[in-house]
C-alpha cells in the first residue's frame, strides 16, 4: 500500500481461482483492517491469472468501493513493446520494465524470481525487445519433492559450498546456485545479443538469495513491481 509516495505496508496473500469473490473480499477487508487502512483512494490490479481478474476486481470494490485500474490493453504504460505478439506479453512483466527504465539506466536485463523465472531485456532506447520463461525455484523444488520417493521438502537457503555432501545441501545447490549459474549465463547471452552491458536487475521473492550467489553484479530490487504499478497508476488517473 502507498501513501503518496511512500510504501506504508505490503502483504501477500495465496490464490485460488476457486474462492469466491466474498472470500477474496474477506481476505483483502482483514489485511486492510490489521494495517488500519481500509480508506482506499485508489487501486491497480496486475495478474497473470486471467481466471482471477474479475474476482479480485469485484472484491476490491466491495471492500474498498473504487473500481480498481486493470494492467492490460488500452492501459498507458509508456512502454514500447517489441516482441511478435505485444497482447501476449505478462502484465507482471509489462509493470517490472515500466519501473526498471524509470529508475536505472538502459539497456536493462529484468529477472523476476517468483512462481515462474522470468528475464526480460530492454534496449539502450527503451524498447522492450522479449526475454525468457522457464520454471521457478520453489515450482522446481516441490516437483523434485513430488516426484521422488526419497527427496523431502526443503527450505530455500544457499549451501555454504558448491559440492553437497548430503540430499539437503545438494538440493539447495542445485536450486540457488544452479539458479544463479543460469543467470549469470543468460546475462552473457543478452549482452551478446544487445552488444553492449546492461543493467541487470533482480526482483521477486527468492531475488536476493540468487542475486547474492551470481557473479555478475545485479541490483536486487525487492520493491520494482510496486514502482511500476505506482507508475502506470500515476499515468492513468
Amino acid at each position: 500500500m502507498l501513501k503518496g509516495d511512500e510504501l506504508v505496508s505490503t502483504g501477500r496473500l495465496s490464490a485460488n481461482i476457486n474462492e469466491t469473490d466474498e472470500e477474496y473480499a474477506m481476505k483483502l477487508h482483514s489485511f486492510l483492517s490489521l494495517h488500519n487502512a481500509l480508506d482506499i483512494d485508489g487501486a491497480i490490479i496486475s495478474s497473470v491469472v486471467p481466471a482471477l481478474i474479475g474476482t479480485l476486481k469485484r472484491a476490491v470494490r466491495f471492500v474498498t468501493g473504487v473500481t480498481p485500474l486493470i494492467v492490460g490493453p488500452g492501459v498507458k504504460t509508456g512502454l514500447s513493446i517489441k516482441i511478435d505478439d505485444p497482447a501476449q506479453l505478462g502484465a507482471d512483466l509489462v509493470v517490472g520494465a515500466v519501473a526498471a527504465k524509470a529508475k536505472y539506466p538502459c539497456p536493462l536485463i529484468i529477472f523476476d524470481l517468483g512462481t515462474a523465472t522470468t528475464g526480460s531485456v530492454v534496449d539502450k532506447e527503451g524498447n522492450f525487445l522479449g526475454g525468457i520463461i522457464t520454471t521457478g525455484v520453489k515450482t522446481s523444488l516441490n516437483a523434485l519433492a513430488t516426484g521422488t520417493a526419497l527427496l523431502p521438502q526443503i527450505d530455500i537457503a544457499a549451501p555454504k559450498k558448491t559440492i553437497g555432501t548430503n540430499s539437503i545441501d545438494s538440493m539447495r545447490s542445485g536450486a540457488v546456485i544452479g539458479t544463479a549459474a543460469m543467470l549469470d549465463g543468460f546475462i552473457d547471452r543478452f549482452e551478446e545479443e544487445l552488444g553492449e552491458k546492461a543493467t541487470v536487475i533482480v526482483t521477486g521473492g527468492l531475488g536476493k538469495a540468487i542475486a547474492e550467489n551470481c557473479k555478475h553484479d545485479l541490483i536486487f530490487d525487492k520493491n520494482l513491481l510496486i514502482d511500476g504499478l505506482k507508475i502506470i497508476y500515476d499515468k492513468n488517473v
